[in-house]
């Protein structure tokens, strides 16, 4: 038996089944959507790996390999001992940099023989991220549950080639929270001069670490830093990890207006507010300097009547449900679940919500949004509201029996 080298790192029958069939194809190919698969290799070249970093980041552990052309890679876990396995057939390992630890990875070690590397844990974890950027491949760790981890366990948790798309098998579902503005686009600046867009990130922060350590879903951020990102571009990060559920975090203004609201996409607004809400939001990309070109109204029509039935009835139940956890933790604006036009809300194939944690144009909001303890209890709300939603829809798609 070959000893695994250690390789220490440098820092840190039925009608309605055919036609939710053919519904969901016809969605598909309206959007461009194809189904991701791995392509043939073509074995001209030797597969390797040629750069490695295993680094802290907050609680977590990510790392990032430099793969060439021809590299194809497997992750999976055991659990005695707590492992994950990253199985690289046919590859070399060339890195030359040296991993240890980082977060919940205790150490790491490539076993040349079998050609895997070897992450020791030192507890249950759960894989945040597993997906090929380029010629990288970039794995995040974070603590996660015994259970989450057995799920982990009990398959391939993904798997793709170089420069390809990663194949979640075996995965947990996973939330985008989307924390609103950013960048040059500070969003509302309340009355004491609270910059909304850092309100978002910090609410959206710790809502992200409630949600991934009861280890049931998987949990993506659109920015985790003070950048500027297009509504178009929040749309398509959810879209293109195939998220479950897209969630945008916000702190607007709107005279006279207080509490927390939740908002599911409609082509007519439910009130006023919700209409000016929208209208403001829809304006970030001009405030950070993109003007996107302009969709015809038969084209908006046609896309909306093809989502409706797919995601509408979706985005009504967790926002029904966000609103009941809401009620008992936070003031709440009147009518809490309205409906507007909001363009972060239009994945034609995604459950989406705009969550209003409050309003900073009134002082009380404000004060309330800038203490952490108020911020971890609204995450607290949302967190639970999401499990409720995320297990009834995960149930439906398994069916009966």
């Amino acid at each position: 038996m070959t000893r695994p080298e250690a390789i220490p790192a440098a820092t840190g029958d039925t009608a309605s089944d055919s036609i939710r069939t053919s519904r969901r194809a016809l969605l598909q190919m309206a959007f461009g959507m194809v189904a991701a698969g791995l392509p043939l290799l073509s074995g001209r070249a030797e597969a390797a790996v040629t750069a490695a970093r295993l680094q802290a980041v907050s609680r977590n552990a990510r790392l990032t390999l430099t793969l060439n052309d021809t590299a194809r890679w497997r992750l999976t876990a055991t659990t005695r001992p707590a492992r994950l396995v990253l199985h690289l057939p046919g590859t070399s390992w060339r890195g030359g940099t040296r991993l240890s630890s980082a977060g919940p990875v205790q150490s790491a070690s490539w076993n040349n023989r079998a050609k895997q590397l070897i992450l020791n844990l030192r507890g249950p974890v759960q894989v945040a991220r597993a997906e090929s950027e380029g010629s990288q491949l970039v794995i995040e760790i974070g603590p996660g549950t015994q259970a989450g981890f057995a799920r982990l366990a009990s398959g391939t948790i993904a798997q793709g080639n170089a420069g390809g798309t990663a194949i979640a098998t075996r995965d947990l579902p996973l939330v985008v929270l989307d924390p609103g503005h950013g960048g040059k686009d500070p969003g509302t600046i309340g009355v004491t001069g609270t910059h909304e867009k850092r309100i978002t990130l910090a609410a959206a922060t710790e809502l992200k670490r409630q949600l991934e350590a009861t280890g049931r879903c998987r949990v993506a951020l659109t920015r985790s830093r003070d950048v500027f990102i297009p509504l178009d571009g929040r749309v398509e990060f959810a879209r293109k990890r195939q998220a479950t559920l897209f969630i945008s975090l916000h702190a607007d203004s709107a005279p006279g207006a207080r509490g927390a609201s939740v908002y599911t996409l409609s082509d007519r607004a439910s009130d006023a507010l919700s209409a000016g809400l929208a209208q403001r939001e829809n304006r970030a990309d001009l405030r950070g300097g993109l003007s996107l070109p302009p969709v015809s109204p038969e084209v908006e029509r046609i896309l909306f009547s093809l989502v409706r039935q797919e995601t509408r009835a979706g985005s009504d139940r967790i926002a029904t449900t966000l609103v009941r956890s809401l009620g008992g933790e936070v003031p709440l604006l009147p009518n809490t679940h309205r409906q507007a036009a909001f363009a972060v809300l239009k994945a034609p194939d995604i459950p989406s919500i705009l969550v209003e944690m409050g309003f900073l144009s009134d002082r009380r909001d404000e004060a309330a949004l800038k203490r952490p303890a108020h911020r971890a209890k609204v995450a607290k709300a949302l967190a639970e509201g999401i499990q409720n939603w995320l297990a009834r829809h995960q149930a439906s798609l398994a069916g009966p029996g």
